[in-house]
Parts: structure tokens; C-alpha cells; sequence
């Protein structure tokens, strides 16, 4: 259970315009902690060697499921049913403590106001439409290992400069956002997405810019979602490339079991209209409940790649498709402690699709002539 720390908010200079005034302000503290230990063959030792490498056993600074975290929340009744809410979070790696170097709270920094009725308006660093709308259907809620979400959703799946509207609407979510200047870090030479997340740029405003918008809707047994993502990032200030991602994925539940599937479709173009990468992506996977403690889940996810190139100028070419079988067994000791233990095979690729595309963001950069990987991860998880 997330701890509450429950405050009475005096105003102060504002009284003297509107009198004085008690607002009942709710902050909560919040977090994960997850520390895995991890085993990889077929890895190079980095994406520049890919003749050097081998298998590897040790523990990655990324969690297994989730990602280590931490973050305040709140909000503060304003009256007549409006709120004013934000929320700062922050990653760091669990295995030596040290704070990302993204930033302090580069997960999420954002102020908003909230209505009921109506929906929400916030601004800030925010996760796009498109997660909001199908993160509910991944067969592994995006796990930080071994589901290939940002092959998935994209670089840029946060953003900054965001101003983004949800509403909830009974068993219905609607979401959609436009950002200013994503701010995505950048990324290696030669790269469509290197400097292309630089943030908002004045002389060019459409550098960097992104908007999407999702439809949800989810209740005990059905889920069904579909959104729609855009970013335009700019490698050379004024000349934007232009990726664009349309999914859609669906869920039934049944007594103890879950089924999830999905589809993604993706584009993305150089500056010059050149293909970087269009390709196609499908997922499904079953979740089975087999006591209340313990959860087994089992996920397939596939890619096929109709064509690449890795400069605005190069010839486009047509890689094997990837795919990647997933097993995660989760045990709960309680409703904030787990312990887990996934396997996981990628075939024609690296574990969770790991490649340019991802900036390597997993670390499973490909050996040369390698057709297949295997990965082990186990750990603990703590959420407070």
C-alpha cells in the first residue's frame, strides 16, 4: 500500500485577495524496486563490436518487470468538483543506486487540473496517447525485459513539452496530446531519431513535434483499444522526417485466464522521404491465474520488417523477421513484494527486438551471424 502523507494547505498571499481560505491537499510517496540477476548468450559486447562478445551472467541495471522508480503525486480540491493535481517521478538503477542520467524526474514531470465529467488537461514530460490506449493489452504490462515494447510504441514514448487531455467516461478512455518538442536524448550517427528528440526549436517549430490521441475502452471481461502516434524529428534543423504508428489490441478475460493480442502498424521516413523502417508488428499472449499467489503468463510477439535502411541514403533492405517467444512466472508474497523468473528465445534478432531502431536501450546488441538468444532473468520486486 502507497503511503500517504495527508496535509491541511493554508493559503497564504492569496488570502489577502480572496480571504482566507483551507484547501485538503493529498501527496503520496511512491515507488519500485526491482533488482534482477540475468543470464544472455549470443550478446556482443557492445552494438560497435559485434565480432566480440559471448554469453553473459550479472545483474542489469534495468528491472525485470519493472523498471526502478520513484515519485511523488498529488492533488489539492479546488471545489465544484475540480482538482488541481501533478506528479514527479524519477528512475534510477537499482543495482549501484545511481540516478539516471536523463534527468531527475525524467519519467514524468507534470501540472494539471481535473474536473469530473469533464476529464483532465496536464502539461509537462507524459507518456503518450498511444501507451495510455494500449498498454492495458501488452501480455506482459510492458515488462522491463523481454517484451519488445519501444519496438512497440517508440523512442518516443515519453515527451516532453506535452499538453495532453484524458477523459474517463464510464468503461471509456479517451486520450490525445500534442507536444511542442519531444525532448527524446539523442541518439547515434546515422540514425533517423539522432538529434531528432532535441526539443522544442523556435526558427523551426515544427522540429521535434509530436501528437497523437487513443480510445480505450476496458471493463471486467472485454478491453479493446486503438491509437494513432506522430512524430516529426529533425536530424538537420528544418528538414523533420516523419514516423507514424497506428495500433490496436484487445483483451478477454475468463475466470483465471486472460487473452491479449494486438497489431502495429509503422513507417518511419528520413527527412528526404527515403524509408528508415516500415514494418509490421503482432503480439498475443495468455495470462493464467493459477493460484492467488502465483501468475503464469506466456507471450509471442512478431515482427515483420518490410524494409530498412540505416542512412537517408542507403539502399533499403529487407532483414528476416524477428520474433520472440516469452515465459514469466510471478509469485506475490503480498500485494507489494514478488519474486519472478522469465525465459526468454528471439529468433532472427535480439532479445525484445534490440537494434538501432531501440537505440539498444536493453543492452542485447546482436553478435555477428547470430540467428537466435536466450535469456534467463530472476529478482525480487518491492513496490512502496
Amino acid at each position: 500500500m502507497k503511503h500517504k502523507l495527508c496535509v491541511l494547505a493554508v493559503s497564504g498571499a492569496l488570502s489577502a485577495w480572496h480571504g482566507t481560505t483551507t484547501a485538503a491537499t493529498a501527496v503520496t510517496l511512491y515507488g519500485v524496486l526491482d533488482v534482477p540477476i540475468e543470464y544472455v548468450n549470443r550478446v556482443a559486447a557492445s552494438a560497435a563490436t559485434p565480432n566480440a562478445g559471448g554469453s553473459r551472467f550479472a545483474m542489469p541495471g534495468v528491472g525485470g518487470l519493472s523498471a526502478s522508480r520513484w515519485g511523488m503525486r498529488g492533488t489539492e480540491e479546488l471545489g465544484s468538483g475540480t482538482q488541481a493535481l501533478f506528479v514527479l517521478e524519477g528512475g534510477f538503477n537499482a543495482d549501484t543506486g545511481a540516478a539516471l542520467s536523463s534527468g531527475l524526474f525524467s519519467r514524468v514531470a507534470m501540472v494539471g487540473l481535473k474536473k469530473a465529467g469533464v476529464g483532465q488537461i496536464t502539461l509537462g514530460r507524459q507518456t503518450t496517447s498511444l501507451l495510455d490506449g494500449l498498454v492495458n493489452f501488452s501480455p506482459l504490462r510492458f515488462a522491463a525485459t523481454y517484451e519488445p515494447g519501444i519496438w512497440w510504441m517508440g523512442l518516443n514514448y515519453r515527451e516532453s513539452n506535452m499538453v495532453k487531455y484524458t477523459g474517463q467516461f464510464g468503461q471509456v478512455q479517451a486520450v490525445a496530446h500534442y507536444s511542442f518538442g519531444t525532448g527524446v536524448p539523442a541518439l547515434a550517427a546515422g540514425n533517423l531519431l539522432a538529434n531528432g528528440g532535441a526539443g522544442e526549436n523556435p526558427a523551426h517549430h515544427k522540429d521535434n513535434t509530436a501528437y497523437g490521441a487513443s480510445v480505450m475502452y476496458l471493463d471486467g471481461t472485454f478491453g479493446l483499444g486503438v491509437g494513432y502516434d506522430r512524430w516529426n524529428p529533425a536530424i538537420t534543423s528544418g528538414q523533420t522526417a516523419k514516423v507514424e504508428k497506428i495500433s490496436v489490441g484487445g483483451s478477454y478475460a475468463t475466470g483465471p485466464l486472460k487473452f491479449s493480442a494486438g497489431y502495429r502498424w509503422n513507417k518511419g521516413d528520413f527527412a528526404n522521404g527515403n524509408t528508415f523502417l516500415r514494418d509490421d508488428y503482432w503480439w498475443a499472449g495468455v495470462n493464467y491465474k493459477a493460484t492467488p499467489a502465483l501468475g503464469l503468463s506466456l507471450a509471442y510477439f512478431y515482427a515483420d520488417v518490410k524494409r530498412a535502411a540505416a542512412t537517408p541514403t542507403s539502399a533499403p533492405t529487407s532483414p528476416p523477421n524477428m520474433q520472440q517467444y516469452t515465459f514469466l512466472a510471478d509469485y506475490n508474497f503480498s500485494k507489494r513484494t514478488d519474486v519472478y523468473l522469465a525465459v526468454g528465445y528471439a529468433h532472427n534478432g535480439s532479445l525484445s527486438f534490440d537494434s538501432a531502431a531501440t537505440a539498444y536501450a536493453f543492452n542485447y546488441p546482436s553478435m555477428a551471424g547470430q540467428k537466435n538468444m536466450v535469456g534467463v532473468i530472476t529478482g525480487i520486486r518491492h513496490i512502496f
